[in-house]
């Protein structure tokens, strides 16, 4: 069941079976790793079912993960500084990618244990919830075992970044909506033959985060079980400084 946004916060004082979602704007990346770390501590130390998802784009910042390395990108350090982006090695799966705003970014914090859900499952989860919400779209997406991800007729349009301690799902994975792809291009493309693409580029106009927001949280409810979800505005941790949100102390 859906509910409008709301903006208390206080899922910790009772026993939950539901998702809580947090659509949280636009966020630095920094600011979206640490509240990741804290939402991971509060969730394994709980006994129910209760998962969260974070919803955000970010400015222009380039991730490395395990199956990575430097030799992706196109462009060498000094490009990447000229160009204000940042660059983090993180403990997550995947490759190098590119974050920047018109690109989704989801994270999932899940007790995949008590959601009686394994890896592979997990995996399947977030790509069908993609696939379903492409549809909804008029974009027929599919997926492919061998590289995690969703695809489309003009290339690859979602990837899938997760790390598990404990059985609780972090990070997750990332949806290209309208970013601007020479930003996006400064990664290789994770497979040869299937160059970058996006939601808008494969529809030919402009596509809101919004409506693929929308779809995207009642597929992804959906496709892990959760029969209710609710929804907030922000989160009372990020405050916000000049141009930037961080995750207050």
């Amino acid at each position: 069941m859906n509910h409008a946004p709301v903006t208390d916060w206080n899922p910790r004082t009772r026993r939950s079976d539901s998702l809580e979602v947090y659509l949280l704007g636009r966020v630095d990346f920094e600011s979206a790793v640490r509240l990741q770390k804290r939402w991971l501590y509060e969730i394994t130390g709980r006994q129910d079912r209760m998962g969260v998802l974070l919803l955000c784009e970010h400015p222009p910042v380039v991730t490395i993960g395990r199956e990575g390395s430097r030799s992706q990108l196109t462009v060498d350090n000094r490009e990447l500084q000229s160009r204000l982006i940042d660059l983090h090695w993180l403990n997550r799966g995947g490759g190098a990618l590119v974050h920047a705003p018109g690109q989704l970014a989801a994270y999932p914090i899940l007790p995949l244990d008590r959601l009686g859900l394994g890896l592979a499952d997990y995996r399947l989860a977030l790509e069908q919830a993609v696939i379903e919400s492409c549809r909804e779209l008029r974009v027929p997406a599919t997926r492919r075992p061998e590289y995690p991800g969703v695809f489309c007729r003009t290339g690859q349009l979602a990837w899938i970044g997760s790390a598990v301690r404990s059985w609780v799902s972090y990070h997750g994975m990332f949806i290209n909506v309208s970013p601007a792809m020479h930003l996006v291009r400064l990664v290789e493309p994770t497979t040869a033959s299937e160059p970058t693409t996006s939601i808008s580029t494969q529809r030919t106009r402009p596509t809101s985060m919004h409506s693929l927001r929308e779809h995207l949280i009642r597929h992804l409810a959906g496709q892990l079980g959760y029969q209710h979800w609710h929804l907030y505005t922000g989160h009372p941790l990020l405050t916000r400084t000049g141009k930037k949100v961080h995750v207050s102390a």
